[in-house]
């Protein structure tokens, strides 16, 4: 009878890393209500990125700005479409998490070099949402001139806007490509 492959490979003494691989490092669910904001707090250095993933809601016209250590970002660039039309352009804003009142969304979002001291921290984020039939997607990008290496992340609903209960958000560092 031949060996059961699961077994037998985990019996093995030397096994190769898997260095494209991703770790959890925390994850938040607001179970018992809503939230203004979330904090990921002292954030391993060990990774050479993050990610973001987020399934959420958000009240009217609120958007999660994310901000690492506390500071703000450069630069972002957007496009966004809706089924009808579609918009690009840049500006400085830190509004990276959109979302709809009626409809939940989930995020991507990359945080490269998050350790680098030697070069600015960029983000790319893929985004969207299905309303019944008038869905959004959104592509941006954003630049962080901080050379400051990340420990703390934070998304902020603003417009007076919360996460709604039940949204999730986890990151994953990410060992190398």
């Amino acid at each position: 009878m031949a060996p059961i492959l699961g077994i037998w490979a985990s019996s093995k003494s030397t096994v190769a890393a898997d260095t494209g691989a991703m770790f959890p490092i925390q994850n938040i669910v607001l179970s018992a209500g809503s939230a203004s904001s979330i904090t990921f707090r002292n954030i391993p250095q060990t990774y050479n990125h993050l990610q973001i993933r987020s399934f959420h809601r958000m009240g009217a016209g609120a958007y999660g700005e994310i901000t690492l250590n506390g500071g703000s970002w450069a630069r972002r660039h957007y496009l966004y479409g809706d089924g009808s039309s579609a918009y690009g352009g840049s500006d400085t804003a830190n509004a990276i998490f959109p979302s709809g009142t009626t409809y939940w969304s989930p995020t991507i979002c990359d945080l490269l070099d998050y350790t680098s001291t030697n070069k600015n921290r960029v983000y790319r984020v893929l985004n969207g949402g299905d309303n019944n039939g008038s869905g959004v997607i959104h592509l941006l990008s954003g630049l962080d001139t901080t050379t400051t290496p990340t420990t703390t992340i934070t998304i902020t609903a603003t417009s007076g806007g919360n996460f709604a209960q039940y949204s999730q958000f986890a990151l994953y560092g990410i060992k190398g490509a």
